[in-house]
């Protein structure tokens, strides 16, 4: 795959951009990336995938054989070669403002904003939406899974689960940003730096002659940080059979059956063995209700490895975030854009978003308001990224991203930190935007009469 393709879009995004070529219309545009309503079991999001949004923004580009293919296309028979002359040359040249990753986010509040010529930002519309929206919906789950665990640490086991190699890596980029410690995925801890987990699986325990045998192999090759999977054949003979070969490993992994006793059984019989500091990992098909569940049961978990759930989060596998025009210049005059269709609003101008906190610290209530508008005291949220079509700060460790999500998390609402209740935490839209909105809607009412 073409990872910085100008073609990684819909075709209406390059129809459009033949249209505004071939018709002459130059406006430099600003467009916002926003979700209109959290999922059912969500009472904040995660803002992710920045990191890659800019990549390829910095480096899209067509090649000549795709501007061949478009040649070739049926709906572009009629476009002058001028604008496949373009696209060998198109670069994107615009501004771009966002939310860091890991910031909490909340619907209408934009993470990101870009100003560009029409055609540039129209075009990278897909790509934004794609990228953004799928770390965004990891990270999400990834944070409640983490809050679950109340403090013990969740590793992400999603590879096997995503849905393709690229997926893969993504999925576990996000799932660090909402709090993992790390991964079980190699080629995401190469590249983005992020530790790595793993010992050993069913496979290797059956492939030998008895499971003690196993074990001590394992050992053998292995003799620091192993952690012994005893759910295989029968938990409590395992544990024992490990305590009696007196070969203490770093810690067991229990993966099927009923964790919760079969842990607390564990810890009873390695703190009787003076081994207290082996720890116990649980896995096999959790997510944070599970999590919670096990630690209502009081069991004896150290930490937990969570897979389908945060690969393909089933209980909201989808995002709606959309891209809007929200602002056009053109000939020096400026044109603000909105929508008006029933339960589809949105609003024109470019925006900040404003954080506002209790004196303990607490996130309070956002305000969304005009760019220009004063922080009165608030925390603006969209910092700028890209100047002329270049990122002005260096990329920020994986690390730093997860620790802004879990400061965040800690800083919200208790009731907006439950995972088994909805909570609704307060947004509004300043009195400024509010008056430009209803001054658009009166144009565009004036302009529908004539």
């Amino acid at each position: 795959m073409r990872e910085y393709s100008g073609l990684l879009t819909d075709l209406y995004e390059l129809t459009m951009a033949a249209g505004y070529f071939q018709t002459r219309f130059e406006g430099r545009a600003t467009f916002e990336l926003f979700v209109r309503h959290l999922p059912p079991h969500r009472n904040y999001l995660v803002a992710a995938g920045l990191e890659q949004a800019v990549e390829y923004l910095e480096n899209v580009h067509f090649t000549p054989d795709e501007i061949e293919y478009l040649r070739r296309h049926t709906m572009f028979r009629h476009i002058r070669p001028e604008f496949f002359d373009y696209l060998a040359k198109f670069r994107f040249t615009g501004d771009v403002w966002a939310m860091p990753e890991g910031t909490l986010i909340f619907p209408g509040e934009p993470l990101l904003r870009v100003t560009a010529p029409v055609i540039e930002a129209q075009i990278m519309e897909t790509y934004l939406l794609a990228v953004m929206s799928y770390q965004t919906m990891i990270a999400s789950k990834a944070a409640r899974v983490v809050t679950a665990a109340q403090g013990r640490q969740v590793v992400d086991f999603g590879a096997r689960r995503a849905h393709g190699g690229p997926a893969s890596l993504l999925s576990a980029r996000a799932a660090t940003i909402g709090g993992c410690v790390g991964t079980s995925n190699v080629l995401a801890g190469q590249e983005f730096g992020m530790s790595t987990y793993g010992t050993q699986a069913h496979s290797w325990i059956m492939a030998h002659e008895d499971e003690t045998e196993a074990f001590a192999h394992f050992l053998d090759t292995f003799p620091e940080g192993t952690f012994l999977l005893v759910d295989t054949y029968d938990v409590r003979n395992a544990v024992k059979n490990i305590i009696a070969a007196g070969r203490k490993p770093a810690g067991i992994r229990l993966d099927s059956g009923d964790v919760a006793a079969d842990s607390r059984w564990a810890r009873r019989a390695l703190d009787r063995a003076g081994w207290k500091d082996v720890k116990i990992f649980a896995s096999g098909d959790l997510d944070e209700y599970k999590i919670a569940e096990l630690l209502r049961k009081d069991a004896a978990i150290d930490a937990f490895g969570v897979g389908t759930a945060l690969g393909t989060p089933g209980d909201a596998p989808h995002l709606n975030l959309i891209y809007k025009l929200v602002q056009v210049e053109r000939g020096g005059k400026i044109h603000e854009a909105a929508k008006f269709s029933h339960a589809k609003v949105t609003y024109p101008g470019r925006k900040q978003v404003f954080r506002h906190s209790t004196p303990g610290g607490e996130f309070e209530s956002d305000k969304i308001g005009l760019a220009d508008e004063p922080p009165n005291g608030a925390q603006p949220l969209l910092v700028e990224i890209m100047r002329g079509g270049r990122r002005i700060a260096p990329p920020e460790p994986v690390g730093a991203l997860r620790d802004r999500c879990l400061a965040g998390v800690a800083r919200l609402p208790q009731r907006c930190r439950q995972i088994q209740r909805r909570a609704v935490y307060p947004v509004r839209y300043s009195r400024r935007l509010q008056d430009m909105l209803e001054k658009v809607r009166r144009r565009v009412r004036r302009a529908a009469k004539k």
